[in-house]
Protein backbone atom coordinates (compact mmCIF):
# COMPACT_ATOMS: atom_id res chain seq x y z
CA UNK A 1 0.00 0.00 0.00
CA UNK A 2 0.87 3.90 -0.70
CA UNK A 3 1.59 4.22 3.58
CA UNK A 4 4.75 1.44 3.28
CA UNK A 5 6.37 3.40 0.60
CA UNK A 6 6.62 7.27 1.75
CA UNK A 7 8.87 7.59 5.25
CA UNK A 8 7.97 10.16 7.23
CA UNK A 9 11.12 12.02 6.26
CA UNK A 10 9.94 11.80 2.36
CA UNK A 11 6.33 12.91 3.32
CA UNK A 12 7.82 16.10 5.15
CA UNK A 13 10.50 16.46 2.35
CA UNK A 14 7.64 16.44 -0.20
CA UNK A 15 5.25 18.95 1.23
CA UNK A 16 8.40 21.80 1.71
CA UNK A 17 8.51 21.12 -2.16
CA UNK A 18 5.59 21.20 -3.34
CA UNK A 19 4.71 24.06 -0.78
CA UNK A 20 7.33 26.32 -2.79
CA UNK A 21 5.35 25.79 -6.03
CA UNK A 22 2.31 25.78 -4.58
CA UNK A 23 2.16 29.32 -3.24
CA UNK A 24 1.89 30.58 -6.91
CA UNK A 25 -0.60 27.93 -7.76
CA UNK A 26 -2.83 29.57 -9.90
CA UNK A 27 0.62 30.84 -11.98
CA UNK A 28 2.67 28.07 -11.81
CA UNK A 29 -0.05 25.58 -12.96
CA UNK A 30 -0.95 27.93 -15.84
CA UNK A 31 2.39 27.55 -16.85
CA UNK A 32 2.52 24.41 -16.31
CA UNK A 33 -0.49 23.64 -18.75
CA UNK A 34 0.50 26.22 -21.21
CA UNK A 35 4.19 24.09 -21.62
CA UNK A 36 2.08 21.09 -21.50
CA UNK A 37 0.05 22.58 -24.89
CA UNK A 38 2.75 24.16 -26.66
CA UNK A 39 5.56 21.05 -26.25
CA UNK A 40 2.54 18.79 -26.87
CA UNK A 41 -0.02 20.25 -29.03
CA UNK A 42 -2.16 17.03 -29.74
CA UNK A 43 -2.82 17.83 -25.92
CA UNK A 44 -5.15 21.08 -26.34
CA UNK A 45 -7.45 18.78 -28.87
CA UNK A 46 -8.88 17.77 -25.12
CA UNK A 47 -9.95 21.03 -24.63
CA UNK A 48 -12.38 22.37 -27.10
CA UNK A 49 -12.31 25.82 -25.91
CA UNK A 50 -7.99 25.73 -26.33
CA UNK A 51 -8.06 24.77 -29.42
CA UNK A 52 -8.17 27.61 -31.67
CA UNK A 53 -5.26 29.33 -29.40
CA UNK A 54 -1.77 29.24 -30.78
CA UNK A 55 0.34 31.87 -28.52
CA UNK A 56 1.51 30.53 -25.15
CA UNK A 57 0.91 34.56 -23.94
CA UNK A 58 -2.64 34.03 -25.10
CA UNK A 59 -2.91 30.83 -23.47
CA UNK A 60 -1.61 32.17 -20.31
CA UNK A 61 -4.34 35.12 -20.50
CA UNK A 62 -7.17 32.70 -21.18
CA UNK A 63 -9.49 32.35 -17.82
CA UNK A 64 -10.21 28.79 -18.98
CA UNK A 65 -6.76 27.49 -19.17
CA UNK A 66 -6.08 29.40 -15.95
CA UNK A 67 -8.90 27.93 -14.13
CA UNK A 68 -7.59 24.60 -14.99
CA UNK A 69 -4.29 25.14 -14.26
CA UNK A 70 -5.44 26.34 -10.66
CA UNK A 71 -7.85 22.57 -10.59
CA UNK A 72 -4.94 20.05 -11.61
CA UNK A 73 -2.88 22.01 -9.00
CA UNK A 74 -5.40 21.71 -6.27
CA UNK A 75 -6.51 18.26 -6.49
CA UNK A 76 -2.59 17.99 -5.98
CA UNK A 77 -2.29 19.68 -3.43
CA UNK A 78 -4.76 17.35 -1.56
CA UNK A 79 -2.91 14.56 -2.47
CA UNK A 80 -0.22 15.69 -1.07
CA UNK A 81 -2.00 16.34 1.69
CA UNK A 82 -2.71 12.70 2.16
CA UNK A 83 0.76 11.22 1.21
CA UNK A 84 0.76 9.59 4.73
CA UNK A 85 -3.12 8.14 4.40
CA UNK A 86 -3.49 5.90 1.73
CA UNK A 87 -7.13 5.48 2.31
CA UNK A 88 -7.83 9.80 1.87
CA UNK A 89 -5.08 9.54 -0.99
CA UNK A 90 -6.88 6.72 -2.72
CA UNK A 91 -10.35 8.69 -2.13
CA UNK A 92 -9.11 11.26 -4.23
CA UNK A 93 -7.02 9.57 -7.20
CA UNK A 94 -9.84 7.19 -7.67
CA UNK A 95 -12.44 9.38 -8.42
CA UNK A 96 -10.68 11.64 -10.65
CA UNK A 97 -8.86 9.05 -12.62
CA UNK A 98 -12.30 7.54 -13.60
CA UNK A 99 -13.73 11.10 -14.32
CA UNK A 100 -10.81 11.76 -16.90
CA UNK A 101 -10.66 7.83 -18.50
CA UNK A 102 -14.08 7.56 -18.67
CA UNK A 103 -16.34 10.69 -19.65
CA UNK A 104 -13.52 12.90 -20.12
CA UNK A 105 -11.62 10.03 -21.86
CA UNK A 106 -7.95 11.93 -21.72
CA UNK A 107 -4.83 9.19 -22.60
CA UNK A 108 -3.30 8.32 -19.51
CA UNK A 109 0.00 9.57 -20.76
CA UNK A 110 -0.81 12.86 -20.19
CA UNK A 111 -0.53 12.70 -16.15
CA UNK A 112 2.99 11.47 -16.67
CA UNK A 113 3.36 14.57 -19.24
CA UNK A 114 2.17 16.89 -16.85
CA UNK A 115 3.79 15.01 -13.78
CA UNK A 116 7.69 15.78 -15.64
CA UNK A 117 6.46 19.62 -16.60
CA UNK A 118 5.64 20.03 -12.89
CA UNK A 119 9.44 18.45 -11.75
CA UNK A 120 11.30 21.11 -14.57
CA UNK A 121 9.26 23.78 -13.29
CA UNK A 122 10.45 23.03 -9.83
CA UNK A 123 13.72 22.41 -10.82
CA UNK A 124 14.14 25.55 -12.60
CA UNK A 125 12.51 27.43 -10.03
CA UNK A 126 14.32 26.08 -6.77
CA UNK A 127 16.80 23.70 -7.79
CA UNK A 128 17.47 19.80 -8.46
CA UNK A 129 16.74 19.00 -4.50
CA UNK A 130 13.10 20.46 -4.63
CA UNK A 131 12.58 18.27 -7.71
CA UNK A 132 14.28 15.22 -6.22
CA UNK A 133 11.95 15.66 -2.82
CA UNK A 134 8.94 15.27 -5.66
CA UNK A 135 9.62 12.96 -7.97
CA UNK A 136 8.42 10.10 -5.71
CA UNK A 137 4.94 11.67 -5.38
CA UNK A 138 4.63 11.75 -8.74
CA UNK A 139 5.53 8.70 -9.20
CA UNK A 140 2.62 7.54 -7.17
CA UNK A 141 0.04 9.80 -8.33
CA UNK A 142 1.20 8.08 -12.32
CA UNK A 143 1.02 4.60 -11.35
CA UNK A 144 -2.23 5.28 -8.98
CA UNK A 145 -3.79 7.07 -11.87
CA UNK A 146 -2.84 4.16 -14.71
CA UNK A 147 -3.94 1.62 -12.28
CA UNK A 148 -7.95 3.35 -12.05
CA UNK A 149 -7.59 3.48 -15.68
CA UNK A 150 -6.83 -0.16 -16.22
CA UNK A 151 -9.93 -1.57 -13.65
CA UNK A 152 -11.89 1.17 -15.71
CA UNK A 153 -11.06 -1.14 -18.81
CA UNK A 154 -8.78 1.25 -20.97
Amino acid sequence: SLKMSFSEAEVQSARGAWEKIYVDAEDNGTAVLVRMFTEHPDTKSYFSHFKGMDSAEEMKQSDQVRGHGKKVFTAINDMVQHLDNSEAFLGIVNPLGKKHATQLKIDPKNFRIICDIILQLMEEKFGGDCKASFEKVTNEICTHLNNVYKEAGW
